[in-house]
């Protein structure tokens, strides 16, 4: 790291710290970030793994659902089912207010509920895709502080994913606004344990403490206001600026350095936390109506072509580790699954063979009929270690004689390349859940069509429905099994490793800080020691 470097990570701080006009008892925070492009929309960017972390400090949850999706109160302080789990009733805490002052009440939630179901998409503002939204019959008030939820089939997922970091909790009128009008953070109003001060676009947000807070979740170890004055998120893109401000003590939390450095920071006494969260391990799913990818052998030849051990070897720590399905390991459903994607070259070239690409033109890859076979990858902005992963997975696949491009995009790009391209056939997953059955809602043409196949494979549909329908964990777990199988077998996902999304440089000293089942940190308890 040049002077001239480490100067600039020291202006960057600088100018953090004067934006933000940070408290002079030392008791504010300050945390480095990346980007902050993915906007304040919260159907649009409250899944993001950048404005997640500031969301998660204005705004509270209906319940906290813990890293091993345990459920515990939280605004709900209770609550009741029947037996097949298509009624809930929620008692909600008394006394709870949004940081203008509007109660936090029944009819507040039922406006929530509404939103995360069926958002308003006609004006461009989307339901929250991992919600059971497809089976929501609606709510109703019961009175001020009791909510009665009816779905039209089993909702095992509904308690669990009221803590998923999609289902914060906004006043009604920030839930009418206009998408123009959310975009400005300023109209977002939560009831969170921090408030807004000051915000500017890829620049900085800036948070201070709600003094009449006091109903956080038991889970916090807390009551009363939050431990810190304030956060001061500020944006600085450069990775090794952000490390660099973090080994001078510039810093109380740098995100996502590379994973390259981490070791470094151990060793000098620094607290690094790669939470992994419950859902999707970090691979790629596959549309399968699009060429090549619509004949299962390709698809199965790129599963087995991909020496995962290299990847974990060359590009991450020993904190990563490899993927054993396409859910993450800490899914109570999931099974190990790693003999169906094993590497193994061999067997990937003969299905490749059998598939007719077993020509090759002078550069060495694949042909068909005269045509190449090859595609391109774009790394997702979303993930530290994505791009050197993708340009090794070009290498290995490279030797199979697949032509394998990489292209890097930012945020604000990856939506309009990646995302809503539906001519996108090869697209990196990092996805989080807090409840295995709300895949259900995303494999098909009833949910979000992952795969491409619509309903045509009716064994996928079958799955589907099961899971949906399943009236208890037990049942649903067998079916879980079945699907992953199924899924893993047509290669429509393509496992790489254990889904580490977020990774956290702490200073020396500073602690109380707690994750939630989808690895996003709550500041509300945290404290630092006196410098």
């Amino acid at each position: 790291m040049t002077l001239a470097g480490l100067s600039l990570a020291g202006w960057a701080f600088d100018s953090a710290r004067a934006v933000a006009n940070a408290d002079s008892d030392g008791e504010g925070l300050t945390f480095l970030i990346n980007n902050l492009d993915g906007g304040w929309v919260p159907s649009k960017s409250a899944i993001s793994s950048y404005e997640a972390n500031v969301w998660q400090q204005l705004t509270d949850k209906l319940v906290y659902t813990d890293p091993q999706g345990q459920v515990s109160p939280w605004i709900a302080q209770s609550w009741e089912q029947n037996d097949d789990n298509t009624e809930f009733v929620l008692h909600l805490r008394e006394g709870v207010t949004f940081s203008d002052g509007s109660p936090l009440d029944a009819d507040a939630v039922i406006a929530n509920l509404d939103s995360w179901a069926r958002g308003r998409p006609d004006e461009g503002i989307a339901r929250v895709g991992l919600f059971p939204g497809s089976t929501y019959d609606g709510a109703e008030a019961l009175d001020d502080r009791t909510v009665r939820v009816r779905f039209a089939a089993p909702a095992l997922s509904f308690l669990p994913t009221l803590g998923y970091h999609g289902c914060l909790l906004l006043s009604p009128g920030s839930i009418a606004a206009s998408v123009s009008e959310q975009s400005d953070l300023a109209n977002q109003i939560g009831s969170g344990p921090f408030v807004l001060e000051s915000w500017a676009q890829n620049d900085h947000v800036r948070l201070v403490r709600r003094e009449d807070y006091d109903w956080a979740p038991q889970s916090a170890g807390r009551t009363g206001a939050a431990a810190p004055s304030g956060i001061t998120f500020k944006v600085l893109p450069d990775d090794t600026l952000r490390a660099s401000a973090a080994r001078a003590h510039q810093t109380d939390i740098s995100y996502n350095v590379s994973p390259q450095v981490l070791d470094s920071f151990t060793e000098a006494g620094f607290e690094i936390e790669v939470p992994r969260y419950l859902g999707f391990v970090h691979g790629f799913r596959v549309r399968a109506d699009i060429e090549p990818f619509d004949d299962p052998r390709v698809r199965q030849a790129i599963q087995r072509g991909i020496d995962r051990e290299e990847i974990l070897r060359t590009v991450f720590t020993s904190a990563w580790e490899p993927a054993t399905s396409w859910l993450q390991s800490g899914v109570p459903e999931t099974t190990d699954l790693s003999e169906l994607f094993a590497f193994d070259p061999d067997h990937a070239a003969s299905l490749l063979d059998a598939a007719g690409w077993s020509e090759f033109n002078a550069e060495g890859f694949r042909t068909r009929g005269g045509r190449e076979l090859g595609f391109t990858i774009y790394p997702t902005p979303y993930l530290t270690g994505s791009i050197p992963e993708a340009e090794l997975i070009s290498q290995q696949l490279g030797r199979l004689g697949i032509r394998v491009a990489t292209q890097k995009v930012d945020i604000a790009s990856y939506a309009g390349h990646v995302d809503n391209n539906p001519k996108q056939a090869f697209k990196e997953v990092t996805r989080s859940f807090v409840d295995v059955g709300t895949v259900a809602e995303v494999i098909t043409d009833d949910g979000e069509d992952w795969f491409g196949v619509g309903s045509s494979d009716q064994k996928l549909v079958t799955l589907r429905d099961r899971i949906a329908g399943a009236g208890n964990r037990e049942q649903r777990a067998t079916v879980i099994d079945e699907l992953s199988r199924h899924v893993l077998e047509e290669a429509y996902f393509i496992p790489l490793e254990q889904n580490v999304q977020r990774i956290y440089v702490q200073a020396p000293g500073l602690g109380g800080i707690t994750f939630n089942a989808v690895a996003v940190p709550s500041y509300y308890a945290a404290t630092k020691e006196k410098s």
